[in-house]
């Protein structure tokens, strides 16, 4: 029988956050607590070696940023979601975060039913975004160019179909099996989708995708 519990790491340099955060987890079925730090560079050490499904990772803290964490983690091409757990919400932080390659953003002041409801999310694989931060995500796409339709973007029946499962939330483990492909031809066709709509992340393609997917199909 497959292990689906879900094992998770807590980078976080506020204890009473920590403390929380734990006790939050505890309420949520099939989530394990496999070790928490209370830095970046205890994190990264910890997180190398116990290797988790689930990593929250505050975002500012004193010796290694989180956005440092993240980009060593993307690095050394670990399989762990990354969720930054924060109370900023400025618009370059999240975006930043983002493009760095964060499968999800939330807010330290969410309900704590918000709180379990996104992290349930982002172990089956989809990408979380606080209600509150999504609006400036979308404001921060409309500073840049964009291709206005799918047309002008030039994409492919596979890749509208891919960016559609993007939009939808899922991983490219996810998308692969749905559409029954291999995951590594899944990662190559998300890169064309990037390319051609001059974004950076998934979590942007997906923003864009629920603005101008709307009457294409």
């Amino acid at each position: 029988m497959t292990d689906t519990r879900q094992s998770v790491v807590i980078v976080d340099d506020h204890p009473l956050f920590r403390k929380g955060l734990t006790q939050l987890l505890a309420t949520i079925e099939g989530f394990t607590l496999v070790g928490e730090a209370a830095d970046g560079r205890e994190g990264l050490a910890l997180i190398l070696r116990a290797r988790p499904d689930l990593l929250l990772l505050d975002l500012n803290m004193r010796d290694m940023s989180g956005l440092e964490v993240l980009r060593a983690i993307k690095q050394a091409d670990l399989d762990t979601r990354v969720v930054m757990v924060t109370v900023s919400d400025d618009a370059d932080d999240l975006v930043a975060a983002l493009r760095a390659g964060a499968d999800g953003y939330l807010l330290k002041d969410m309900e704590p039913e918000q709180m379990v409801d996104a992290l349930r999310a982002a172990a089956a694989g989809r990408i979380v975004v606080s209600d509150a931060l999504t609006h400036l995500m979308a404001a921060a796409l409309r500073q840049d160019p964009r291709p206005e339709s799918v047309s002008a973007a030039g994409l492919t029946e596979q890749e509208l179909r891919i960016l559609e499962r993007i939009a939808g939330g899922l991983s490219n483990k996810l998308i692969a099996r749905e559409l029954d492909i291999a995951e590594g031809t899944v990662k190559v066709h998300v890169k064309h989708v990037l390319r051609k709509l001059n974004l950076r992340s998934r979590v942007e393609a997906a923003v864009w995708a629920v603005e101008h997917l709307r009457g294409e199909r």
